[in-house]
């Protein structure tokens, strides 16, 4: 019998301990998980590209739970009427090859996103950093809004999207959230005044949403929108102006912003930051990038935190997975009754 948790049940389980908290503990999680960074397996996503998106499996495993994630990214699907990002993810026993829990990996993955780079802006962001501009309102927005409350000190955004659609929703959506919500015209409004700069445009293209122009010392620019080749935010000389760092670098070299430069141009894993291994920020003046594309190990602990949680607290269904058998060599009896 395998725990499972559909749409709903994370809903409600978030719901109960309420967002903001929820992300403080997933923060919590993946920092954990980050300091132990080399007692993961880790090998790039396996990835099956389209003109049209991606899909991709995300595995990762310690020394007692294995865990994968199936992910699509399709930008097109918004004009669809579908999401651009689904998931389906599985935490399994290294011991007994034995599946613990089946999860939905969709929202589960906009939290997880969000809560990495409120991780990543906690090592790398100037401490008093209070203001953000958040480029892209899709469904990433309210998530990362909600994820920087958590582990940071940032308690305004300035919002801007081209579509005013979404920005009415993003505030509708925030109201009475604890934030403030600046709405602006353009990206140049939005990022005046702003500490931290997050992109989080879907759209599949080299694009360059921020500008070296518009950058300013002493910013942390969270760069989450490209996830895959030929799919960028950032004018190039960003990352030249920027110290720049990635979860995994193989796959970010395939993924990331850093596709636009050469093999030697220098970046540094998060997790040596966090441990202590490599410097992060050094200066109030510097500029950071968090070039974050989303790695396996990062799923691992939402899955961990999430089997935990209902270990403790119960609310998942039990679905019969794997089968029951008295004599473990009669698996065609299911079908007899013998």
């Amino acid at each position: 019998m395998v725990q499972f948790l559909d749409v709903p049940a994370v809903v409600r389980l978030v719901s109960r301990i309420g967002p903001v908290p929820f992300l403080a503990g997933l923060v919590d999680y993946l920092e954990s998980d980050f300091r132990r960074w080399e007692s993961f397996e880790k090998s790039a996503r396996l990835a099956s590209h389209s003109s049209v998106g991606v899909i991709e499996l995300m595995p990762t495993a310690d020394e007692t739970l294995y865990a994968f994630k199936y992910v699509n990214g399709h930008p097109a699907n918004a004009a669809l009427g579908k999401l651009t990002v689904t998931g389906l993810g599985v935490l399994a026993s290294v011991e007994t090859g034995y599946p613990l829990l089946v999860s939905e990996m969709t929202v589960c993955t906009a939290l997880r996103t969000a809560a990495t780079s409120a991780l990543a802006a906690k090592h790398l962001a100037r401490p008093e950093s209070a203001t953000m501009a958040l480029i892209g309102l899709g469904a990433q927005a309210e998530f990362q809004t909600l994820a920087f409350m958590a582990a940071t000190q940032v308690r305004t955004i300035r919002a801007f999207d081209i579509n005013p659609a979404a920005l009415a929703k993003f505030e509708r959506n925030m109201l009475a959230r604890g934030m403030t919500i600046v709405a602006t015209n353009s990206v140049d409004e939005a990022v005046d005044g702003a500490d931290i700069v997050t992109t989080a445009t879907a759209a599949k293209k080299r694009a360059a949403v921020l500008h070296t122009s518009q950058v300013q010392a002493g910013m942390h620019i969270n760069a989450i929108g490209g996830d895959c080749p030929g799919k960028t935010e950032l004018e190039l000389g960003v990352l030249t102006r920027a110290k720049v760092f990635v979860e995994f670098e193989p796959q970010s070299r395939i993924e990331g912003e850093v596709q636009q430069v050469p093999a030697d141009f220098a970046v540094t894993e998060l997790w040596q930051v966090i441990t202590g291994r490599a410097p992060g920020r050094t200066h109030a003046h510097d500029v950071t990038l968090f070039d974050s594309v989303g790695f396996a190990i990062e799923d691992f602990s939402m899955l961990r935190y999430l089997h935990d949680i209902v270990q403790r607290d119960g609310g998942a269904e039990v679905i019969d997975v794997v089968p029951a058998l008295r004599d473990t060599t009669n698996l065609f009896g299911l079908f007899t009754g013998t």
